[in-house]
């Protein structure tokens, strides 16, 4: 049965072919940096359930240093230069595409059929982890098909997804770190500790206000935490469960869903989701490393009220 931990394995070896590659660029003075630190990622998805938490929390300390100390950089080797890469692509046209969009389409597809197959009485994929594996199915699938239109080695694909992942850098890892922080936040009682502010000190005695609390605190959390996902549980806890649901009667699939919605306009306005706004910049090569985030505010503000309004007028009516 294929589960969690393959998908991992996979994971874990490409941060390993990404670790070599990396210290194999002698166009980067900083290779050896990098290399550590797509070694130690590696580690951590390949043997992360044998090393127990003290020696997973060293690794996280130990990536931390290597992203926060400036020990990683980026190298000026390029297998291709611009102007092939443009020609290439004009020859493709639209068949560029194909790959990209194989993956949702597989993950999608794979989510509702690998868990009804079954090998031996067994199913193929691990009910509880059908959608990553999936998803995992249909990133080989998407590769092997990219590999194929582009009449290229595997290694390829290897070297342009070291290049990648090296102008990124440390901002790769930050999603699964804030949303780690999120699950510490919840498992610490921040959500209890937040919801006793707001209802100590915020009028919240009618529906309308602890909606409103509600989404803009999950606007305010997303901003400092970088990631929705980790300001829902402390928000949910705080406001969503204990007032809007319990003591207000809304109902919790639409407040959930607009929740999440109003933790995604704090994502448009932080440096905090380097993936969504400061990679963006730094993959076009931006003088401003804000500026995405400068174009996003508007819509970021519009959003907010429409999730708020809509909350208001849907959550108590079902």
């Amino acid at each position: 049965m294929i589960g969690l931990g393959e998908v991992y394995a996979l994971a874990g070896a490409m941060f390993a072919a990404f670790a070599l590659f990396s210290v194999r660029d002698r166009s980067n003075p900083k290779r050896f940096g990098n290399g550590a630190f797509w070694a130690l990622l590696a580690v951590s998805f390949l043997f992360g359930s044998q090393l127990g938490d003290v020696v997973n929390g060293a690794l996280v300390v130990a990536l931390i240093l290597l992203g926060g100390t400036g020990a990683m950089g980026r190298g000026s080797q390029q297998r291709t230069s611009p102007e092939e890469r443009a020609r290439r692509a004009e020859q493709r046209g639209n068949a560029l595409f194909v790959p990209a969009l194989l993956i949702p389409l597989i993950a999608v597809a794979g989510t509702f059929t690998l868990g009804r197959i079954r090998l031996d009485g067994a199913p193929l994929a691990d009910p509880s982890e059908v959608t990553l594996v999936a998803l995992a199915l249909g990133i080989v699938v998407a590769l092997i098909v990219a590999l194929a239109q582009a009449k290229a080695p595997p290694q390829a694909a290897l070297d342009e997804g070291r290049r990648l992942a090296d102008m990124i850098g440390w901002a790769l890892v930050l999603p699964q770190l804030l949303a780690s922080l999120g699950a510490v936040f919840a498992l610490a009682g921040v959500g209890t500790a937040v919801g006793h502010i707001a209802t100590t000190w915020l009028p919240l005695g009618r529906p309308f206000a602890a909606v409103l609390v509600y989404c803009v605190g999950m606007a305010l959390f997303t901003m400092v935490m970088g990631n929705a996902f980790a300001a829902f549980p402390v928000m949910t806890a705080a406001i969503g469960v204990p007032l809007i649901v319990q003591r207000f009667g809304g109902d919790p699939a639409i407040m959930g869903a607009i929740g999440m919605l109003s933790g995604f306009c704090g994502t448009l306005v932080t440096p905090m989701a380097a993936n969504f706004n400061i990679v963006p910049a730094v993959l076009l090569e931006l003088p401003d490393r804000n500026a995405v985030i400068k174009v996003q505010i508007p819509t970021a503000i519009a959003l907010l009220a429409c999730n708020i309004v809509l909350m208001a007028v849907l959550v108590f009516r079902y």
